[in-house]
C-alpha cells in the first residue's frame, strides 16, 4: 500500500496493534503532539470511538475500495457501528457540500434582486423629485391633490419601498432596522454543521479545557507532547490528597495534567519479563510512549516483533534486572512467579542495591509478600503491581494498575503507569494489591459464569440469547464487557482475550483468601466448579467465556 498516496483528510483503514483495521480520519494532531521518529505515519482519528493514534502508512488502506472487504472479515457489533458513523459522516458531508452549492445558487439570486430594487428605488426618487418641483410651481391647491395622489401610490408599494421612501431626514444613510434586511444563514447550512460536528468528534486544542474526553488520549498526551515535564511535586501533592479522602491513593488525578502540560518518559532503563496476551500490550504501549524497554520471554520468538520496533534483547532474566534501573514481570500464576525471580539465572541474581522489581503477575498475597522479601534481601526495591484488564485494554494501554509495597518506587513508575493505564491505585503494604486482585477477579469470573447460566437457560425455555443481550444491554447491567462477552458465545467465537485457565485459578486463590480468614464465598465456589468443568472439556486456552461450553455439554 506504500504506492498509494494519502493526504490530510482521507478516510481509512487504520491497522493499530493486534485489532483488526478500523475506520478511520487523517486528522490534524493536537499542535504539541510530537510526531514519532522512524517511518512516516498519519496522525488518524477513529470512528465509534475516541480513539486518536499515530499510524504507519503501511499499517493504512483507503477507505472505499478495501470497504467490502473489511466489512467481510469483521463482523462485530461496534464494528458495524464504526462503519455506520462513518457513512452518516459522508452523507452529512455530501449535504454539506450540496448546501453550500444551494446557498451560491441562493445568493446570486440575491444580488439580482437587490440591483433590481436598486433601480426601482432611483425611479421612484426621479419621481419624487419631479412631484417636489410641480408643488413649487402650481401652487397649494393642486399641491394638495398631488400629496394625495403621491400618498394613494406610496399605499400601494410594498413595506420594504415604504420604508425606503420614509421622511427626508433619513435620506443618505441607511434607515435604523435595515440591519433586520440582512440575509440570515441557511437554515440548511446550520443542520448540516451541527450535525456533522456532532456526529465526528474532533480532538480539542490544546489551549481548551477538555470535556468528557478519551482518558487514553490523555495518555497519548502525557507521554508525547513537548512541554516541560509536569513536577512529581504536584502529583505528589495530588496522591496525599486522594489518600486523606479515601485511603489509598491513585495517579489517575495526575491524567488531568496531561492538557496543561506532560509526563515524560522516564530516563530510566526499564526491563520486562513475560510476554504473554498482557505482557505484549503493556510493552508495545510503553515503547509507544517512548521508553527504554529490555525484553525476555521463556519463548524467545516472542521477543522478536519489540527486537523490531526498538526493545532490546536479555537473554536472561538476571541480565535483564542487572542492566536495567526498573524491571517489571508479568506471569501466569505463583509458580512461575517464583521460579522465574529464584530459578538459575532469575530475578535474584541480577538484584543489587538500588536494583528495582516491579511484579505485575497475579498472585496470591503469600507468595508476593515471599518475593517482596528475598527481593529486599539483597538491597533491592519491591512494589507489586497486578492489573486489572484483558488482552484488548492492554493494547489500548487502558489497564488499570493496583501497587502496593515501595511507595518511591511507585512513584518512579509513573510515566509506566502512565502508558499502559487508565488508572493505578497505591494500597499499601505488600500483599494488598494481590488480595484487591483477586477479589476483583473474583467478582468477574463469577458474573461470567452467571452471563453463560443466562444465556443457556434462554436457549433450553426457547427464549432468544439475542433478545436476552439487548434486553441487558438496555438495563443496569449494560457494560463493555457484558456485550463482548456475549457476542462471543452468540458467534461461537472464544479467542482468548482473558484465559479460561486464569480466571479459575484466580477463584481459586480468592476462595483460598476466604478460607484464610474463616470468610464464606459460596458464589466464586460454584463458579470455580463451572470453570473446573470447562477445563476438563479442553477449554483452559479459551477465552473465559468458553465457561458457556459447560452449561451445554
Amino acid at each position: 500500500m506504500a504506492a498509494v498516496s494519502l493526504r490530510l483528510g482521507d478516510l481509512v483503514w487504520g491497522k493499530l496493534g493486534r485489532y483488526p483495521p478500523w475506520p478511520g480520519k487523517i486528522v490534524n494532531p493536537p499542535k504539541d503532539l510530537k510526531k514519532p521518529r522512524g517511518k512516516k505515519c498519519f496522525f488518524v482519528k477513529f470512528f465509534g470511538t475516541e480513539d486518536h493514534a499515530w499510524i504507519k502508512v503501511e499499517q493504512l488502506k483507503p477507505y472505499h475500495p478495501h470497504k467490502e472487504e473489511m466489512i467481510k472479515i469483521n463482523k462485530g457489533k461496534r464494528f458495524q457501528q464504526a462503519v455506520d458513523a462513518v457513512e452518516e459522516f459522508l452523507r452529512k458531508t455530501k449535504g454539506k457540500d450540496q448546501a453550500s452549492s444551494h446557498n451560491s445558487t441562493e445568493e446570486k439570486s440575491r444580488r439580482n434582486s437587490s440591483e433590481e430594487r436598486g433601480k426601482q428605488s432611483a425611479g421612484e426618487e426621479k419621481r419624487k423629485a419631479s412631484l417636489s418641483e410641480g408643488k413649487v410651481k402650481k401652487g397649494t391647491g393642486e399641491g394638495k391633490k398631488r400629496v394625495s395622489s403621491v400618498s394613494s401610490e406610496r399605499g400601494s408599494k410594498s413595506p420594504l419601498k415604504r420604508a425606503q421612501d420614509q421622511s427626508p431626514r433619513k435620506r443618505g444613510r441607511p434607515p435604523k432596522d435595515e440591519k433586520d434586511l440582512t440575509i440570515p444563514e441557511s437554515s440548511t447550512v446550520k443542520r448540516v454543521m451541527t450535525g456533522t460536528v456532532a456526529g465526528f468528534k474532533w480532538p480539542p486544542s490544546v489551549s481548551e479545557p477538555v470535556k468528557d474526553s478519551d482518558p487514553h488520549f490523555h495518555h497519548f498526551l502525557l507521554s508525547q507532547t513537548e512541554k516541560p515535564a509536569v513536577c512529581y511535586q504536584a502529583i505528589t501533592k495530588k496522591l496525599k490528597v486522594c489518600e486523606e479522602e479515601t485511603g489509598s491513593t491513585s495517579i489517575q488525578a495526575a491524567d488531568s495534567t496531561a492538557v496543561n502540560g506532560s509526563i515524560t518518559p522516564t530516563d530510566k532503563k526499564i526491563g520486562f519479563l513475560g510476554l504473554g496476551l498482557m505482557g505484549s500490550g503493556i510493552v508495545s504501549n510503553l515503547l509507544k510512549m517512548g521508553h527504554t524497554v529490555t525484553v525476555w520471554n521463556r519463548t524467545a520468538e516472542k521477543c522478536d516483533l519489540f527486537i523490531q520496533e526498538g526493545a532490546r534483547l536479555g537473554r536472561t532474566p538476571a541480565e535483564v534486572v542487572s542492566t536495567c534501573d526498573i524491571t517489571f514481570a508479568c506471569v501466569s500464576d505463583p509458580k512461575a512467579a517464583k521460579d522465574l525471580v529464584l530459578g538459575p539465572s532469575g530475578v535474584l541474581q541480577g538484584i543489587r542495591p538500588g536494583k528495582c522489581y516491579v511484579d505485575m503477575s497475579t498472585v496470591d498475597a503469600d507468595t508476593v509478600t515471599e518475593l517482596a522479601q528475598v527481593i529486599v534481601s539483597r538491597g533491592g526495591r519491591f512494589l507489586e503491581a497486578p492489573v486489572s484488564g484483558n488482552q484488548q485494554l492492554s493494547n489500548d494501554g487502558m489497564l488499570v494498575i493496583l501497587a502496593a509495597g515501595d511507595r518511591g518506587l511507585y512513584e518512579d513508575c509513573s510515566s509506566c503507569f502512565q502508558a499502559m493505564g487508565k488508572t493505578s491505585f497505591f494500597l499499601g503494604e505488600v500483599g494488598n494489591a494481590a488480595k484487591m486482585m483477586l477479589i476483583v477477579n473474583m467478582v468477574q469470573g463469577s458474573f461470567m459464569a452467571t452471563i453463560a447460566e443466562g444465556l443457556t437457560l434462554a436457549q433450553v425455555t426457547g427464549q432468544s440469547q439475542q433478545t436476552l443481550l439487548d434486553i441487558l444491554n438496555q438495563g443496569q447491567l449494560a457494560s463493555i464487557f457484558l456485550d463482548q462477552k456475549c457476542q462471543n458465545i452468540l458467534q461461537g467465537n472464544f479467542k482468548p482475550d482473558f484465559y479460561l485457565k486464569y480466571i479459575q485459578k484466580d477463584l481459586r486463590l480468592a476462595i483460598a483468601l476466604g478460607d484464610s480468614v474463616n470468610h464464606p464465598t459460596p458464589m466464586a465456589a460454584a463458579a470455580n466448579e463451572v470453570y473446573k468443568r470447562a477445563k476438563a472439556l479442553d477449554q483452559s486456552d479459551n477465552d473465559m467465556s468458553a465457561v458457556y461450553r459447560a452449561y451445554i455439554h
